[in-house]
């Protein structure tokens, strides 16, 4: 009896100590909840920060004279991002507007400065009597921040196509199978010059304005690689005063490369643009062109008759190339730079263009603003 009786206090001891461990199983899920928790109030605290923030910011804009509307407007994506959701967004301000449909803005909370941003059409644009309508199969953009402002921002978009108004005596429709724009602070001229370096690749861009000019109804297809110097103090103002003040600047577009192809005919340059007293673009650019007797046919073509523009045009390419035929070397073969025939330097003067020594006839670049 005396050795039963102890072993059922023995036994009780155990299950005594017994208790602390099983209290150790659950600590972990006791922990997780915990952290969940405490995650959840600081995720909670971070989305409230950054409403703030924007309704900060969205003040001083319309304190500024631009006014930004955000319909529906809705912060989620708990736990690890926070998603800034538009049913639509309104811009507007003395000179212009636009709307534009759903938008979903990314950021992850790890990451702060790095966004990315999701819009669907319709997008519609009003500048003075101007006016614009888009839509577009998908639109992404991204932007990569940075202490001192950004490292990178692009923008892609597929499948655009819509009018302008107003530009001429009939609405130009556009279309464009695929469009991609980078931009990033230029090496060793950011910090001084505000130069930012923009590149720009278009794709099967129909735009039948053009196709008089060229003779043929193939889509475009364009790159552009060029600085744009004192980009950065380029903002949300009104256009006229943000171009005054970065003409002012010494603001100016450096291209490295712009090139242009429509079936037979290409064009590429290189040069310098800026903004003249009178607001006019002015500058000059080096050009090498393909089929150029083609082009230039077809233009004088449309004012004297299609046979003697064609006449014309073979002389006048012949003496824009400096009268000799391309030799072995220059000789078609592959790459962009077959074909392509130096021309005489184009200048951007007084509102006029002006080829070599020649001016061409009826061109005068109107002031911007």
């Amino acid at each position: 009896m005396a050795s039963n009786a102890g072993e059922e206090r023995s036994s009780g001891a155990v299950a005594a100590k017994g208790g602390p461990s099983r209290i150790g199983l659950f600590l972990p899920f006791i922990l997780l909840s915990l952290l969940v928790v405490l995650w959840s109030v600081a995720w909670l605290w971070i989305r409230g920060r950054a409403s703030d923030e924007m309704d900060a910011w969205l003040a001083r804009e319309a304190n500024a004279g631009r006014t930004w509307t955000c319909a529906d407007r809705s912060v989620t994506g708990y736990p690890f991002r926070l998603e800034l959701r538009c049913a639509s967004l309104a811009f507007s301000r003395a000179d212009s507007s636009f709307t534009l449909g759903p938008l979903t803005a990314v950021v992850q909370v790890y990451q702060p400065r790095h966004g990315l941003l999701q819009v669907a059409g319709p997008f519609h644009v009003k500048q003075g009597d101007l006016s614009a309508d888009a839509t577009w199969t998908d639109l992404e953009a991204s932007f990569h921040g940075a202490s001192d402002g950004f490292s990178r921002a692009s923008l892609v978009v597929n499948g655009a196509k819509g009018q302008i108004r107003n530009a001429g005596p009939q609405p130009i429709d556009f279309s464009g199978n695929h469009l991609e724009a980078h931009a990033r602070p230029t090496p060793g001229r950011f910090a001084s010059g505000g130069a930012v370096d923009v590149s720009l690749r278009l794709t099967k861009a129909l735009i039948p304005p053009l196709d008089p000019l060229t003779g043929n109804a193939d889509p475009l297809d364009l790159a552009l690689d060029a600085t744009i110097d004192q980009a950065a103090g380029l903002r949300t103002g009104e256009v006229a005063r943000e171009l005054e003040e970065w003409r002012q600047a010494g603001g100016r577009l450096d291209i490295a490369l712009l090139s242009l192809a429509k079936g037979d005919s290409r064009l590429q340059a290189n040069g310098r643009i800026g903004l003249d007293d009178d607001h006019r673009p002015a500058g000059e650019l080096d050009l090498r062109a393909a089929n150029l007797e083609a082009m230039v046919s077809q233009v004088l073509g449309q004012r004297i008759g299609a046979e003697r523009g064609a006449m014309v045009g073979k002389l006048l390419g012949q003496i824009l190339a400096g009268g000799r035929r391309p030799s072995s070397v220059e000789a078609p073969n592959s790459g962009a730079e077959a074909g392509l025939k130096p021309l005489p330097q184009l200048r951007l003067t007084d509102g006029r263009l002006v080829l070599g020594p020649f001016p061409v006839p009826n061109v005068v670049l109107p002031s911007l603003y």
